[in-house]
């Protein structure tokens, strides 16, 4: 039989590269083929740049197919493919773009089977992880010596960082929780029955994502060549943010052509508690000898007044990428160094100044006060509550970790992987009478099935559980029967729908407050489904965009006219036309925590680059002198060394606050 190959039309954008973009950005995006290094500046139009250069590669003749887009958040890689399909005027929907875990799990439904999965496998988010945790640190405490354990989160978070940058867990217990290390020998035991519950259940956690696939690409040699084959471009946002497992799996997608390139700024490189690593973009030109490097250092964001405290402060950290933002806009307000006497002081003046500020016709939503810690803001939300101004804290819970969206989201899962422990136990326990220990009975029976959801749907007898629970188990088996069903199941929204129907509708008002809202939230997630082709695809995605706020994943807006409240952690990449940065203290900010580990001043000096980076006009630095302690303590405060560092006369406007 002959082979014929279909080839993709080639899409020419006629866009004017050179008229639309800054000389620097320009060299970026006609960049030829070959690792390349952006060291781009806060406020340079980097996202700008990666967008025109993902629309050049597609000009120059790149299948989109071709080109892998790594992101942060997918809200990120949608918004910028929005973009290049706007510049192309052609579908692009076949650009690899998404997160690391996204493209992770994308490449191992493909190839899972290599690593003993099959292509059904759960993905547990933080919540279902905690559970798998905490069970096994209950069988440890039944089986072995009688100590008392931490509790699952703390576990969690020592195994996900052992995890990410690529360390034995036990040198980050002696490093990260010392306290700990007495009981090295159960964590290490509790690990290892982690590990093994999950691979039984055919599930991964969003670790396990990243450490298979690179597992994958390091150890069968021909699928690795096969993806990087199809990955002739990649392109990595944000890559300063990358740890050590991300920068490896980016260097095995890019090691068949070599055609590489990162974009991000060093000195914004602020999340080493999460296990960041800054050396994956200062060691860049080791790792890729023929690198090209190029810097966008043309700021559209601040003042010069700005630019000018950031460029000095951020001079004093050794290990960086060294560059020089300038400002594209006029002259603005000098920077203000206020000095106030206490803590409770300095919530009375940003309150006062920024009422000033909406006066003067500022809106509040365009103004943003940040903190090194949330505890920081105390004092403020009760003077800003008591002064009626408006606010939103940049916190809160996630749309995917309430507890109505995840029990639907445990009955989807259901239909996709029946070896799913965590979900059928969270299933099984929201029916009446039915209890952890009942559930667990019901769910060892059921394990043992070849087919475990067609068994409890038409073989489990309700007889034998307790009086009180067969009412509730029946109707589950009514639910997961209807659910199913051939033309329901494969469908998100239908099945979403005939488990609204089925009995959770009615068992919402006696599980949880505000029956109603969640209802709506049930709705909502019914309807926002119906944009995937099947219940595969959808799970895959809620379990990645777990992270996203209700607003943020069902397109509704945050309230108006409110003023944002922020760590500075929680406020990167986003801007304001005021920013008031408070408790600039040592003690404070830096935090003494930091302060301990290796370089720790270092990622705080890039920590206060960032607060300093987020304003476009107006910047209050404040200081107070006392701060309260425990036990109606007071004590004296020195200022921030990132103040000190400054030339406070010549770029700093001091305000001394002083009571009327």
């Amino acid at each position: 039989m002959k082979k014929y190959t279909l080839s993709s039309p080639v899409t020419r954008s006629h866009i004017d590269y050179q008229a639309d973009l800054n000389s620097q950005q320009y060299e970026v995006v006609t960049a030829g083929d070959g690792p390349i290094l952006v060291v781009a500046g806060a406020g340079s139009g980097k996202t700008r740049t990666l967008t025109y250069r993902v629309a050049h590669l597609l000009d120059r003749g790149i299948p989109p197919a071709g080109i892998v887009l790594c992101t942060f958040t997918n809200k990120a890689s949608r918004e910028m493919l929005a973009r290049v399909e706007h510049l192309v005027e052609s579908n692009v929907r076949q650009v690899w773009g998404g997160t690391f875990h996204h493209l992770a799990n994308r490449l191992l439904r493909e190839h899972c089977t290599q690593l003993g999965y099959s292509e059904g496998y759960s993905i547990l988010d933080q919540e279902d992880s905690r559970e798998l945790m905490a069970a096994c640190i209950a069988e440890r405490e039944k089986n072995g010596p009688k100590r008392l354990l931490p509790r699952a989160a703390v576990l969690i978070e020592q195994v996900s960082f052992a995890s990410n940058t690529q360390t034995p867990l036990d040198q980050v217990i002696l490093k990260r929780a010392p306290a700990l290390v007495p009981i090295l020998d159960d964590i290490l035991a509790i690990a290892r029955a982690y590990r093994k519950r999950k691979q039984a259940n055919q599930a991964m956690d969003f670790d396990d994502l990243l450490t298979n696939l690179k597992e994958l690409l390091s150890e069968h040699t021909q699928v690795a060549t096969e993806v990087s084959e199809r990955c002739r471009h990649v392109l990595v946002d944000e890559y300063q943010d990358t740890n050590s497992l991300q920068c490896d799996i980016i260097d095995l997608l890019a090691g068949v052509h070599g055609n590489l390139s990162v974009v991000g700024d060093d000195a914004q490189s602020i999340y080493g508690f999460r296990g960041a690593n800054p050396g994956n973009m200062l060691g860049f030109q080791e790792r890729w000898p023929q690198t090209q490097v190029y810097k966008l250092e043309i700021n559209y964001r601040s003042t010069p007044q700005i630019l000018q405290v950031a460029n000095y402060s951020i001079r004093h950290n050794h290990n960086q990428l060294e560059k020089q933002l300038t400002a594209t806009r006029p002259p603005g307000p000098q920077p203000a160094l206020v000095l106030v006497k206490d803590t409770e002081m300095q919530a009375a003046f940003v309150a006062q100044r920024i009422m000033e500020l909406a006066g003067e016709g500022v809106p509040l939503d365009e103004i943003a006060v940040l903190y090194r810690a949330h505890n920081h803001s105390l004092q403020l939300q009760v003077e800003l509550t008591r002064r009626s101004i408006p606010y939103i804290v940049r916190s809160g819970v996630r749309f995917f970790e309430q507890a109505h969206i995840k029990d639907v989201l445990a009955h989807l899962r259901l239909l996709e992987n029946p070896l799913d422990e965590l979900s059928w136990l969270r299933v099984l326990k929201l029916q009446p009478g039915i209890g952890r220990t009942t559930a667990w009975k019901i769910w060892e029976q059921v394990r043992q099935e070849p087919k475990p959801l067609d068994f409890m749907i038409h073989g489990y007898p309700s007889e034998q559980l307790p009086q009180r629970g067969r009412a509730g188990f029946r109707r589950l088996q009514q639910t997961l029967a209807k659910m199913s069903h051939e033309e329901v199941r494969g469908h998100a929204s239908l099945a979403i729908q005939s488990l609204l129907e089925q009995g959770y509708r009615k068992l919402l008002p006696n599980l949880y407050p505000n029956s109603e809202s969640r209802e709506e939230d049930i709705e909502q997630l019914a309807a926002y489904s119906d944009h995937y082709d099947d219940l595969r695809t959808f799970l895959a995605e809620l379990n990645l965009l777990s992270g996203f706020t209700t607003e943020e994943v069902l397109g509704g807006t945050r309230p108006e006219d409110a003023l944002v409240l922020s760590t500075v952690h929680q406020a990167k990449g986003l801007e304001w036309k005021t920013v008031f940065v408070m408790c600039l203290n040592e003690g404070f900010f830096p935090h003494p925590w930091a302060l301990n580990e290796a370089d720790g001043d270092e990622e705080e000096r890039r920590l206060f680059y960032v607060a300093l980076t987020r304003t476009m006009n107006e910047l209050y630095l404040i200081t107070p002198l006392v701060a309260d302690r425990s036990g109606q303590r007071r004590v004296l405060m020195k200022p921030s060394r990132f103040l000190t560092e400054i030339d406070l006369d010549d770029m700093l406007e001091r305000w001394n606050v002083e009571e009327s």
